[in-house]
């Protein structure tokens, strides 16, 4: 385990601390989950970079042709003039 100082404004210090107590943890705990996250985040935003330069539109379309044809169950239908992401919001998985 290694140890860091770090400093910060206070009025972030204040805030973290009262996170921190809000979810009975210590501070170092919500500190280092809070980078665990973003450091998931940004190594997952590189991964998919990574997936997509290998990617292949031949490849994608070949695939996609031996989808069958037809109509979407019932969770996965759009309502009609709403945009995809709205008509997903709240579907649980």
């Amino acid at each position: 385990m290694s140890t860091i100082s770090l400093r910060l404004p206070e009025s972030l210090h204040k805030r973290v601390r009262e996170l921190a107590k809000a979810e009975d943890v210590s501070i170092n705990q919500l500190i280092t989950t809070a980078l665990a996250e973003k450091m998931s985040a940004l190594m997952t935003v590189e991964y998919l970079g990574e997936r997509a330069a290998r990617g292949e539109r031949g490849r994608f379309e070949r695939a996609m042709r031996k989808v069958r044809d037809g109509e979407p169950e019932e969770c996965d239908r759009l309502e009609p003039g709403k945009p995809a992401a709205r008509a997903r919001r709240g579907r649980s998985a």
